[in-house]
């Protein structure tokens, strides 16, 4: 039993709009045995009130507080280090999520142009955030993750493919904010007062969710109801997360 359960959300809790099996008896069981859960997501397009709502809809227990996603994390981000006028290639969302921290889009001399996954992009905006980024404007990707995972086990471009076009005209590789960087999963357990040996990573993905618990110091499971089927030899997991409760 650990202090604290940190969830990925995308092929891991659900697929699009469906709840996976057996996550919300799992999130459940585990609250009412005392344990904290806090959900980290590398979409730029979760907010943390849309993701609570989305859940609770699902059954599944969440509050605004519990959910670390990067796009509030790109923002916060931005501000901590004085940009206040940034050109942003994103989701409404993200752009909302920039705006409510008092960011301004600025697309002719911005401090900073954040890419996340983009289902609108076109080839004027990449080759508008490609000009920036060659005129010197830091480059910040809220993650790479190639695919995103939908319901029915269908698999959409993710924002590893909008940031690798925009990369790829720009000439510069861009500073990647999501897992398997451990810097969300390190202010979840800052603010749960936990321990790394007391917190479990669980996720999908080897290359993000189990990557970044380790470089946290963490313990990590895997399951494979997301992108993969196969857990690495050796790793500790399991088909479904039912599994985490023997």
């Amino acid at each position: 039993m650990y202090g604290l359960y940190a969830f990925d959300l995308d092929g891991t809790i659900y697929r699009g709009d469906e709840a996976i099996d057996g996550a919300a008896e799992t999130v459940r069981t585990l609250r009412e045995r005392g344990a904290r859960v806090v959900y980290l997501t590398n979409n730029s397009a979760a907010t943390p009130a849309g993701v609570a709502l989305k859940l609770e809809k699902m059954g599944i227990p969440c509050e605004p507080a519990w959910v670390y996603g990067t796009g509030p994390f790109a923002a916060q981000l931005c501000r901590d280090r004085g940009y206040r006028q940034v050109h942003v290639v994103g989701e409404p969302a993200l752009h909302q999520t920039f705006a409510e921290a008092g960011l301004h889009p600025d697309s002719r001399n911005p401090e900073a142009v954040v890419v996340g996954i983009c289902r609108a992009l076109t080839y004027e905006m990449i080759a508008q955030a490609a000009d920036l980024i060659r005129a010197g404007a830091p480059f910040i990707a809220t993650n790479t993750d190639a695919t995103y995972p939908m319901a029915g086990g269908r698999l959409q471009p993710g924002a590893g493919a909008v940031v690798a076009a925009i990369q790829t005209a720009a000439g510069r590789e861009p500073e990647v904010l999501g897992k398997p960087a451990p810097a969300m999963l390190l202010a979840a357990m800052k603010e749960a007062g936990v321990e790394p040996a007391s917190t479990l990573m669980v996720g999908d993905r080897y290359e993000t969710d189990i990557l970044c618990g380790q470089a946290a110091g963490c313990d990590t499971w895997m399951v494979t109801t997301g992108v993969v089927t196969d857990r690495p030899h050796g790793q500790p997991g399991g088909e479904n997360l039912r599994e985490l409760l023997n």
